[in-house]
């Protein structure tokens, strides 16, 4: 098929900012969520408005031989959106939000544009008894959420997100525009359920299968010195696995200057049932009413009611916008206990008391029908994220060398995975490739070069 013809530059759809104009800059740094914009820059940066407008710049880019990047929220912590040369197309006004109610046997569903985030399906879902494991922060769009495979609320029981993605419309790097199924273009399709910032094209709509909302939602907490990471974590780890799915447990390792008792370093567990009933819910969590060393709890926060929007308000505390940020990622063949002791001494010297390390329990459902045709796979038995969050720019340098140090002591021996929305893709050139077992790199290599043969849109962010 002949591609469409490329749009004169005054024709281009959305507006469109080259470097040196005024505005850029702004609009460069507005292309990071995070403040740590990194410096590199584009030649141009495209606002669309629609699915037309993408095309039109995607053709726009080919006639001129650049490379295309792409930014749907802009929540990437490496800044992958954000590369030299080349068009920007930034889908931040790509915000529908369509739903279609259940139907012959079929699960209500919703269009959306790579732009609505977290926030915007739960005010959108909730009201119609309809849920989504969104991302644990808010803001988060679903672009690159889903695109890297999504490890939401609730995903030890509804599986990663993408996994609930039955539909995908996209621009290809010849300036079509393409709908993608299991059926239809199944290859791109595939590769869209995890490939990360290295999809070989744009994707302008998603189709959505939506769960009924649970009935309840309760949440309990407790939080310990540090010194009890080993005790927390074998006792957490043990009890986690033996609850209901629905359960999501959580570590969260926090540095002295943090939490309740400013003076010492904290571990706390975090466990949320996503129940059909309240009794159901509490009946799931008593385990954690009945820890067998609960009286060296600094704090303990008993079962109670919560929703989605107050998950949400909950995480934004833990990331919330307007500092500095740098994140890794870990999957490790560790149990809970080796691997979080392992953090434990870097955690307590962070140099930030806003740094921390969050490790979920089972973070991804293991059910092999949740995981099938799709590019993502969980690559280990324990997971960690750490993340260094700052304010200052002359502390940049510090920060990433704390965070790179603390994985390396998670990681002694260097062989654990990644999982490619939240790796660190600057400190090392094989990053992304161990966010994948090595049949599903090459199969996205090969999917790279078929739709995208010359190389159009950019691939993973390396060193």
């Amino acid at each position: 098929m002949r591609p469409p013809a490329a749009p004169p530059a005054r024709d281009l759809g959305g507006t469109l900012i080259r470097r040196g104009d005024p505005g850029y800059e702004a609009e460069r740094e507005r292309a990071v969520w995070n403040l740590r914009t990194p410096r590199r820059f584009p030649d141009a940066i495209v606002r669309a408005a629609t699915e037309a407008d993408v095309a039109h710049a995607v053709r726009y880019a080919r006639a001129r031989g650049l490379r295309v990047a792409l930014r749907s929220g802009g929540h990437n912590w490496s800044g992958a959106q954000l590369r030299d040369g080349g068009l920007l197309i930034d889908l931040s006004g790509l915000r529908t939000c369509t739903l279609a109610p259940a139907a012959d046997g079929a699960p209500a569903t919703a269009d959306v544009g790579p732009a609505v985030t977290g926030a915007d399906l739960v005010a959108a879902l909730t009201p119609e008894h309809l849920a989504f494991p969104v991302g644990h922060c808010p803001g988060v769009a679903v672009g690159g959420f889903l695109l890297s495979g999504g490890l939401g609320w609730n995903s030890r029981a509804w599986g990663a997100s993408c996994a609930d993605v039955i539909g995908i419309r996209a621009v290809t790097a010849d300036g079509r525009t393409v709908t993608c199924t299991e059926t239809e273009h199944p290859d791109l399709f595939w590769a869209a359920r995890g490939a990360g910032p290295g999809f070989c094209a744009v994707v302008t709509g998603f189709r959505l299968a939506l769960h009924p909302h649970p009935g309840a939602i309760l949440a309990t907490a407790l939080t310990f010195p540090l010194a009890d990471v080993t005790a927390v974590a074998e006792w957490a780890e043990r009890t986690a696995h033996g609850l209901p799915p629905y359960v999501e447990t959580t570590f969260v390792l926090l540095p002295a200057g943090a939490g309740p008792d400013p003076t010492r370093p904290r571990i706390t567990v975090s466990a949320t049932a996503f129940a059909a009933t309240g009794q159901e819910a509490r009946r799931a969590l008593e385990p954690f009413t009945r820890c067998p060393f609960g009286e060296r709890a600094v704090t303990a926060q008993p079962p109670g009611p919560t929703s989605f929007a107050a998950l949400h308000r909950g995480a934004e505390a833990l990331w919330p916008p307007g500092h500095r940020y740098a994140a890794d990622t870990l999957w490790s063949a560790a149990d809970y206990a080796t691997l979080l002791t392992r953090a434990a001494g870097a955690v307590a010297r962070a140099p930030s008391p806003a740094s921390l390390v969050l490790s979920p329990v089972q973070p991804v459902s293991p059910d092999p029908a949740l995981l099938r045709n799709m590019a993502f796979v969980p690559l280990g038995a324990s997971y960690l994220v750490g993340y260094a969050v700052w304010d200052r720019p002359a502390d940049d340098g510090a920060q990433t060398r704390w965070l790179r140090e603390l994985m390396a002591d998670a990681d002694p021996r260097g062989d654990g995975r990644r999982y490619v929305a939240e790796a660190d893709l600057e400190a090392g050139a094989d990053r992304a490739r161990r966010a994948y077992p090595p049949a599903h790199w090459d199969r996205l290599q090969e999917i790279k070069a078929e739709w995208d043969p010359d190389n159009r849109f950019h691939s993973y962010l390396a060193p």
